[in-house]
């Protein structure tokens, strides 16, 4: 068998039958077989070609609707990674990079950024897509790009003024209006709930009788979602990046406030840790949080062009350092980006400062990269919507946007640099979002598990900050949870002790001594 192409992985299967009460048909053994060559073109170079040879690839079929378990089916994309030393596997790790959207189909493939030797020899690794995520029936708003362009035209990530957001709180109805039309069944059924219910089907489709799991961001609720509502079912599950399960599913607003804190917490540990530093380590040391408070000052009030000829808006700057501080390695770059804004905006000052040759990443935009989009006329849409066709059914936001002003102004007092931002995205768009009282799990979280779920924190993570796994650790019924001194969003692959501690658990289920702290294999400015 090889797997599909995504034309075919985007339709939903008719079902046999309607609605019952009845349990649905026995799961089907996944039907492995050799991955599709453009499946393969997207692995990165350090998989090496004896390791291309042995990956596989499955459709897998779930429910559209689990509740009716014998109506309209969808396709989940699979790639395994055999284990190393089959004759003594344990089982298979079933991997989610988070999102909600990302696509997971080849983590198994890169699985040694992650685990250490002993994991890959005694377990099969599995990626997959999400249901709505790329090549797994993805979710799609628009049919062409350009429907994307023009809707996100004018929908701002920083909207400050009258004008900016008026145009965004009407351009994010256009989309949600597009997402209406276009979606179709799965509009309805895009919850983590759902995509629990997914991982088990797959679970019993690769023939364990116990879900392996490690989940990283968002992943961390759906791995959090299926222990709770399968706890017998669960044997060993790593979440790296944790959310606020208790939180996220009962007041979003509530959720994103205290998002746009952690990068706060974030940036200015990073600005701290660069003025401890120094210029020759961070371009931007020499009282780093005055420079940046300026910095914003000054491109509030219009763009800064860099020597290149390139404009840049307090948006690029607020956009980039979200993104950037997902990555230890991305800090020290943006460091001597920063500082190559604040030369523009202080020329008088740029001949004495430290010029930097990192060659400098490109800005993120917000909303996950929903609007990718080709200038060539008349092309297909070839992004997914599932990033909020998740959240806004997970989430519950007020459904009006006549305060979301107001609101956003308060986040900003209380979050100067990302406040306003965080406000932009989930809590605008899910304000209309066309689903309504979907199927959704909102607890309880403190289900016991057999063996204790290991919940691993960075302390300066951006995106789900220290405090969420310390709330997820509580909430869970049987949980053990590990810190590490490090920035950046996850940390699993980049700190040898906290790989060590989640190997021994994984292969021999010995959970690491609740409370420990590790450090990681590299720090910022190092």
């Amino acid at each position: 068998m090889v797997l599909a192409g995504a034309l075919v992985l985007g339709t939903i299967v008719s079902g046999l039958g309607t609605a019952s009460a009845e349990p649905g048909p026995a799961v089907r053994p996944a039907a492995w077989g050799q991955c599709a060559a453009d499946v393969l073109a997207t692995l990165p170079s350090t998989v090496t070609p004896e390791e291309r040879a042995r990956l596989t690839c499955a459709i897998q079929e779930v429910p559209v609707d689990h509740s009716r378990p014998r109506g309209e089916k969808t396709g989940i994309a699979m790639m395994k990674r055999p284990a190393n030393d089959p004759s003594r596997k344990i089982g298979s790790i079933f991997l989610n990079p988070g999102g909600p959207g990302g696509s997971g189909l080849i983590r198994g493939a890169i699985a040694k950024n992650y685990f250490q030797p002993s994991v890959l020899d005694r377990f099969d690794v599995v990626g997959f897509d999400p249901r709505g995520v790329a090549r797994s029936a993805p979710m799609k708003c628009f049919r062409t790009q350009e429907e994307a362009a023009a809707v996100n035209d004018g929908w701002f990530s920083l909207p400050i003024t009258k004008d900016e957001i008026a145009s965004s709180i009407r351009q994010s109805k256009a989309y949600t209006d597009y997402c209406r039309i276009n979606a179709g069944p799965l509009l309805n059924h895009m919850s983590t709930e759902a995509v629990a219910r997914d991982l088990d089907v797959m679970r019993e489709a690769v023939g364990d009788a116990q879900l392996n799991f490690v989940g990283f961001s968002y992943g961390t609720l759906l791995g959090s979602t299926y222990a709770n509502i399968f706890p017998h079912r669960t044997r060993a599950m790593v979440i790296d990046g944790n959310v606020d399960p208790r939180l996220r599913l009962t007041d979003g607003a509530q959720y994103d406030r205290e998002r746009a804190r952690g990068f706060e917490i974030a940036l200015d540990a990073m600005l701290k840790r660069c003025d401890s530093a120094g210029v020759a380590k961070c371009a931007f040391a020499g009282d780093a949080r005055a420079k940046f408070e300026a910095l914003k000052v000054s491109l509030a009030k219009g763009p800064a062009t860099l020597p290149d000829g390139t404009r840049v808006t307090l948006s690029d700057v607020v956009g980039r350092v979200a993104g950037d501080l997902y990555s230890i390695a991305r800090i020290a770059p943006l460091a001597a980006w920063l500082q190559s804004v604040h030369n523009a905006l202080n020329p008088s000052l740029a001949v004495a400062s430290v010029q930097s040759t990192v060659e400098l990443a490109a800005p993120l935009n917000n909303g996950g990269g929903r609007f990718d989009v080709d200038p060539l006329p008349d092309t297909p849409y070839t992004s997914d919507d599932s990033y909020y066709g998740v959240n806004c059914i997970d989430k519950p936001f007020s459904r009006t946007t006549r305060t979301w002003a107001a609101t956003a102004a308060k986040w900003e007092k209380e979050s100067p640099t990302f406040g306003r931002y965080q406000a932009a995205s989930d809590l605008l768009t899910c304000a209309t979002w066309p689903t309504r009282n979907p199927d959704r799990w909102i607890g309880p979280w403190n289900k016991k598990t057999k063996n204790p779920i290991v919940v691993v924190g960075n302390y300066f993570d951006p995106a789900t900050q220290y405090l969420f796994a310390q709330r997820m650790a509580k909430q869970l019924g049987n949980a053990r949870l590990i810190s590490v001194d490090a920035f950046g969003h996850c940390i699993l692959g980049r700190s040898a002790d906290t790989d060590a501690a989640v190997a021994r658990y994984l292969v021999d289920l010995v959970a690491p001594v609740d409370g420990q702290v590790f450090q990681p294999n590299v720090q910022p400015f190092a």
